[in-house]
């Protein structure tokens, strides 16, 4: 089942294009990413996707529904969430208060439960958890930000530069916990820079290039092609 289709989408910034007009899909399971140089035009992707940022031509069906116009709080009570690059944790709360602000839209009884599943998956959050978050690492805050997310049960995660400003022992941790999550039946589009590291756990990957999709295959085929690997990878052609 398809459950994201971005078709024609394009993004301006006063008179310059950062988004030209792309097509791109996610398939109910997958995990997706996203890979590019900085100023690609990837993060307008995703936040155009979730209505952060207007779009001036293009159409974005989730689930089976345009949602083009719809207001960004209602995203989250259809199951898509993003974590944002940067986090965007709540600084002043407790891990504990960010965490129940995760669900904060939920009206079902299994709150308690994927609480307990999260710290079972972060472990370190449950030893923080009466901590200020603003107070905590850099990795334990982009934990807490997927974390908090994953309170909202998503069916689709947008995940924008996970790894950015991580020790790369970090970077490592992190994706190969959005690898696990993705395991565990969450739909991911995943923007991230580390492109080697991206497509060794996708299924799929698109290259962004100056606001256009210039490659879309499996992963696995982008991983061996030498345009991506001399571009991305840093190996020369051959």
């Amino acid at each position: 089942m398809r459950l994201l289709e971005v078709s024609g989408l394009e993004v301006r910034y006063g008179g310059i294009r950062a988004v030209k007009g792309i097509d791109l899909e996610v398939n109910q399971g997958e995990l997706v990413c996203l890979i590019g140089a900085n100023g690609a035009g990837k993060s307008s992707t995703l936040k155009a996707i979730c209505g952060l940022l207007p779009t001036r031509l293009g159409r974005v069906r989730y689930a089976g529904d345009d949602i083009s116009g719809l207001p960004v709080h209602e995203l989250p009570r259809r199951g898509l969430v993003m974590v944002p690059e940067g986090r965007g944790i709540f600084p002043q709360l407790t891990v504990a208060e960010n965490l129940a602000m995760g669900a904060y839209a939920r009206r079902d009884p299994e709150t308690a439960r994927d609480l307990e599943r999260m710290h079972q998956t972060f472990p370190r959050l449950l030893e923080r958890r009466t901590q200020t978050a603003g107070t905590l690492s850099g990795g334990e805050q982009q934990m807490l930000a997927i974390a908090r997310a994953l309170m909202s049960r998503p069916k689709l995660l947008l995940l924008d530069e996970p790894s950015m400003g991580l020790a790369p022992m970090l970077v490592a941790k992190i994706l190969e916990i959005v690898r696990e999550i993705a395991r565990q039946g969450v739909t991911i589009l995943l923007v991230e820079q580390n492109a080697k590291l991206a497509l060794e756990i996708a299924g799929r990957g698109y290259v962004m290039e100056s606001g256009s999709i210039a490659l879309a295959a499996d992963a696995s085929s982008l991983l061996a092609d030498p345009r991506v690997r001399e571009a991305y990878l840093g190996e020369a052609a051959g």
